[in-house]
């Protein structure tokens, strides 16, 4: 959303914390000798110290590629950033790789999809963590052994004085995640980044990280943004929703109002394609069609050749962002009777 939007929307002489995260206009373009595909296209959004914002959308939408710019880790002399990216008082796209390495892990920490391509597979898992320790606080080998300790009790891993001297390949799915988490948490960051994390466990280990990854970000205050393609992820650990459909944010408000009320139809269609406990023996909707190739220019509504109830100027016409409030919005040319009479 645009910041000067939410200014707009704001009551005179109410004063609102300055976020702790901010993105304007963010795009980024991957650009080889033969081709250049627009990866994420005009993204805004802003997130307060101790909140969660769920970014959803299929794969391919951008959701990791704007969590990777925030972070400055996509590839150099590929990659073309452009937009304004503020995390604390760091502008990310001014900092230098020097500067980005002194924050990455102690402001800013990610969590990874597969731990198992994340983790050094040559270091124990207590090594890892003190050695993040020990770079960003400074501290000796036996302070950041100790607080390596500390970090799996917090994580619930069993045993572990064991589990520190373990290998990432000695344990679980599960363990690994646990460990990622330790070393993620490890030097109490204000923002973390998580990218699908769960999505390689099973049902009840699942629930047991989202848990676990809630209780401890309440407890420490932290700000989080957490990619999915899980509505029901979203719903137990968001108090904000942004759906991202072929680099753009398409809704965007608190996450009971955009899950129960979904105002645009690629939301609507995500939401009829879920499994519902109510609707067993039902079919279950799907979405026509597939994903546009981001490589080519995207003239009107990326979602129109997908959309029920799309009408002709959808592929013509850039779609309005239409505000519901001061943080709720949705970006769709058929926002009114089309869509309404969609959810009937």
């Amino acid at each position: 959303m645009p910041l000067d939007a939410l200014a707009d929307a704001t009551p005179a002489g109410v004063q609102i914390a300055r976020p702790l995260v901010e993105v304007r206009d963010l795009n980024v373009r991957f650009v080889s000798r033969d081709s250049r595909t627009n990866a994420v296209n005009g993204v805004s959004f802003s997130l307060q110290a101790g909140e969660v914002l769920c970014i959803i959308g299929e794969s391919g939408s951008g959701k990791s590629v704007t969590m990777r710019a925030l972070m400055k880790m996509l590839p150099e002399g590929k990659t073309r950033i452009e937009g304004y990216l503020r995390v604390g008082e760091h502008l990310i796209a001014d900092m230098t790789d020097r500067q980005m390495r002194a924050i990455r892990g102690a402001e800013v920490s990610m969590i990874f999809q597969e731990p198992m391509t994340a983790l050094d597979p040559v270091c124990t898992i207590g090594q890892q963590i003190a050695e993040t320790i020990m770079r960003h606080e400074g501290c000796s080998r036996k302070v950041a052994d100790a607080r390596a300790l500390e970090l799996l009790q917090v994580v619930r891993i069993p045993s572990p004085e064991r589990r520190l001297k373990a290998y990432p390949h000695e344990l679980s799915g599960g363990l690994r995640q646990r460990s990622m988490i330790a070393i993620a948490l490890s030097c109490r960051p204000r923002l973390l980044l998580a990218d699908e994390p769960t999505t390689a466990l099973d049902a009840t280990v699942q629930a047991q990280v989202l848990v676990l990854m809630r209780k401890l970000q309440r407890e420490l205050g932290m700000a989080m943004i957490f990619v999915t393609h899980d509505l029901g992820v979203a719903a137990q650990i968001a108090d904000k929703v942004a759906v991202m459909y072929a680099g753009r944010m398409v809704e965007y408000g608190p996450v009971a109002e955009v899950l129960n009320s979904p105002r645009h139809p690629y939301t609507r269609a995500m939401l009829a394609s879920n499994v519902h406990g109510h609707a067993r023996g039902e079919d279950l909707d799907t979405i026509p069609g597939s994903p546009p190739d981001m490589r080519r220019p995207i003239r009107g509504c990326a979602f129109a050749p997908r959309c029920k109830v799309a009408r002709t100027s959808c592929a013509i016409e850039p779609p309005p962002v239409v505000h519901l409030g001061p943080d709720r919005y949705f970006a769709c040319i058929a926002n009114d009777a089309s869509a309404e009479a969609a959810a009937t």
